[in-house]
């Protein structure tokens, strides 16, 4: 057999398992960059469009491997899709990935390709700041693509989304604390906020305006000790936050924090927080903190306020009308619970189910 033919069975093989990971999705497309000059790598997934372009930021990490940068970047562009459909938005789910690699200067001409990357999707794909990135990075991004949002004032965009992601999830979480009290006054509950980044920085002063007593923690020891001086939040280790004896765990860092081994020690009443895709199974650990009693606030609603502020540049809507959007929030996360109850389901189950009923009668018209 000759080498080439050993390279395609090879290429196959890769294939076949990569079309494994996808069609279960049911991703429309995913497309892999690379770009020798600059160093950028990665990875933009489309999820659907049938209510509008896919919309979804743009991330960097270091991935261990390409297959868990895949695996990521499909979780959270599904998420996408349904977050834009339950907040009631003309938007469908995208995401971009971007493999880290520290020999890599992330510089304009990094940038600047990435946003043709992004170009060449026609607007399929309108693309975002997410963790790793910023709103000035989005300014370079503009200047080879027009899809792009989340762009800086002064460049004519609406500014940095984390404070309207901050004040969703402030909302859900107060729906959250109604749910199981018959009263939204956070007074003297307990929160314990995993990850005090942007959205993370903002929602611990929310809480703290509202009289909760706020215990923190994070990787990034700057962030963490600012936020604790401004604030005046406690510190926890990042193991201990998850067997506080608290009111509620509020995931607002990476992922899949919500897992068999979490569950079993987690000592809150309720979850809420900022994170994308915080259930490690959402089938499982759905019906787990069911089980358990523990009343879970689907994050990709009450986490939408950044899409729903970014959907603002996107299709020209008012302040007044977006920000409706947003405190419609609160409402429907107590529509969930209901519907979680009615029908016996985890809230993850019943979240999904609405989004998707959305999708699937716009398909008929």
């Amino acid at each position: 057999m000759s080498r080439e033919s050993n390279v395609m069975k090879s290429v196959e093989r890769k294939s076949a398992h990569i079309f494994e990971m996808i069609e279960p999705m049911e991703h429309e497309q995913v497309m892999y960059f690379n770009d020798k000059d600059t160093g950028l790598k990665g990875i933009i997934a489309v999820h659907n469009t049938v209510l509008g372009p896919s919309l979804g930021g743009c991330r960097i990490w270091n991935y261990d491997n390409e297959s868990d940068a895949l695996w990521d970047v499909l979780r959270l562009s599904r998420g996408m899709t349904f977050k834009s459909s339950i907040s009631g938005i003309n938007l469908g789910g995208g995401k971009a990935v971007i493999i880290g690699n520290p020999k890599v200067k992330r510089d304009e001409a990094f940038w600047r390709r990435f946003g043709k990357f992004v170009d060449s999707l026609n607007g399929k794909y309108i693309t975002a700041e997410d963790v790793g990135t910023s709103t000035e990075v989005m300014s370079i991004v503009m200047q080879e693509t027009k899809h792009v949002t989340g762009k800086p004032v002064s460049a004519g965009g609406t500014g940095d989304p984390s404070p309207f992601t901050a004040y969703g999830v402030f909302l859900g979480l107060k729906a959250s604390v109604k749910e199981l009290t018959g009263s939204d006054s956070l007074e003297g509950k307990r929160v314990a906020v995993q990850g005090v980044g942007h959205v993370g920085h903002s929602l611990v002063g929310q809480l703290t305006a509202a009289g909760a007593k706020v215990f923190i923690t994070d990787i990034n020891q700057t962030n963490l000790q600012n936020t604790a001086k401004e604030f005046n939040a406690t510190i926890v280790g990042t193991h201990e936050i998850y067997d506080l004896d608290v009111d509620v765990y509020s995931p607002c860092a990476l992922g899949a924090t919500i897992n068999s081994d979490t569950i079993s020690t987690l000592r809150c009443s309720i979850i809420a927080g900022a994170a994308n895709n915080q259930l490690a199974d959402e089938n499982l650990h759905g019906q787990m903190l069911l089980d358990k009693g523990i009343i879970y606030a689907p994050d990709f609603l009450i986490n939408a306020g950044g899409v729903i502020n970014c959907y603002r540049e996107v299709h020209s809507l008012g302040e007044a009308d977006s920000s409706l959007l947003i405190e419609n929030i609160y409402g429907r996360t107590l529509e969930i619970f209901k519907k979680s109850k009615a029908e016996n389901i985890p809230t993850q189950e019943a979240a999904i189910r609405i989004a998707a009923d959305r999708i699937a009668k716009a398909k008929l018209n």
